[in-house]
């Protein structure tokens, strides 16, 4: 019998899912789970929320209740919606990445949790009932290092002999300006370097991408500034081993994952003081935290003129992606969380 329902109500391929499929993943041989709501990469075929109410009804043999684990508003009110009307044998474990004080529904759903696990201490000074800071994970099978990083680049197909990217959705908050800015500082002197701006813009940021556009085309760099837009999750990690570096600079960041799968795959990061950024950095031994984009486009000139520090920090990265931020180190904490729950009864 079921006795882990893990919700995914976004259709969308957020930051939020790409963490919590890895997650997933990594518990699938620990316990009898399902997924409810929308699919996840390399993860069970999911059941719907009416199904999962359905797995729900009975305790689990062993389990004194079904644990569903929810990331979102509307996946915390289906939650209560089967705890508290339904009155099924559950329990809600809620994680919270969020660095700032929620608005007020969120607030109240959260106090509403059985369990809440904070991604970072800061996280955690926003959300009662944390029962443990466990940081997000990386699958490092998955992201992992390229055997001949030039030749990965040749093979993703975009043109120059190196590539740097930025990862994540186009607008404001997530510092696509600042990237272009580096980039329109960077890259005339190195006209062998290709940048990325992995992610797409919302509805509400179009007129924010067009002018980052016209900008790049007012540089003559059209041709070395590219929009691929978003990148499947099973294409993502070839594509990051064969960068040189991963460029985070968001004004605003709960706790970010690229700069981590960067890590995993052997790729250095240049970023800007936010989400879990710092502690990835691991004092400037993995990443260079930086204030602003001239700031980060000398970070980056430095680090890519420099081959021996290139390869010291990228095999810095590795190492520290797998022994301290593997996503078998989150599923460890995450199921001390579970058992303390199902212990407590």
């Amino acid at each position: 019998m079921t006795d882990l329902i893990v919700t995914n109500f976004n259709p969308n391929f957020t930051g939020v899912s790409a963490t919590a499929a890895g997650v997933l993943r990594a518990q699938m041989p620990r316990y009898d789970l399902a997924l409810a709501g929308q699919p996840l990469p390399g993860c069970p075929a999911p059941v719907s929320v009416a199904e999962a109410r359905g797995l729900s009804r009975r305790a689990p043999e062993g389990r004194p209740f079904v644990i569903w684990h929810v990331r979102r508003n509307t996946e915390m009110r289906a939650a209560l919606w089967a705890r508290d009307v339904l009155r099924l044998p559950i329990r809600i474990v809620f994680t919270s990445a969020a660095q700032r004080r929620h608005s007020a529904l969120p607030r109240w759903l959260i106090s509403r949790m059985d369990a809440v696990i904070a991604t970072t201490d800061r996280a955690a000074d926003f959300v009662p009932h944390v029962r443990a800071v466990v940081p997000h994970g990386v699958d490092c099978t998955a992201f992992s290092p390229a055997m001949d990083r030039a030749a990965a680049w040749g093979a993703v197909g975009y043109p120059g002999a190196r590539g740097i990217a930025t990862i994540g959705r186009i607008r404001p908050e997530k510092g696509t300006d600042r990237f272009v800015e580096a980039m329109l500082r960077l890259l005339p002197g190195r006209p062998d370097v290709t940048a990325l701006v992995l992610g797409r813009a919302g509805r509400g940021d179009t007129a924010f991408l067009q002018g980052l556009k016209v900008q790049i085309a007012d540089a003559g760099l059209q041709n070395r500034i590219l929009f691929p837009g978003e990148i499947a999750p099973g294409a993502l990690p070839a594509l990051v081993r064969s960068l040189s570096a991963v460029v985070q600079l968001p004004r605003y960041e709960g706790y970010g994952m690229a700069p981590l799968e960067g890590m995993a795959s052997a790729v250095p990061f240049v970023a800007t003081d936010a989400g879990y950024y710092r502690q990835f950095s691991q004092g400037g031994i993995c990443g260079e935290i930086v204030k602003d984009a001239a700031e980060a486009s000398a970070a980056l000139a430095a680090l890519l003129d420099d081959s021996a520090r290139h390869g010291a920090m990228a095999r810095a990265a590795r190492a520290a992606a797998t022994t301290q931020f593997s996503v078998e180190a989150e599923a460890d904490g995450i199921g001390a969380v579970y058992h303390a729950l199902w212990a407590a009864r």
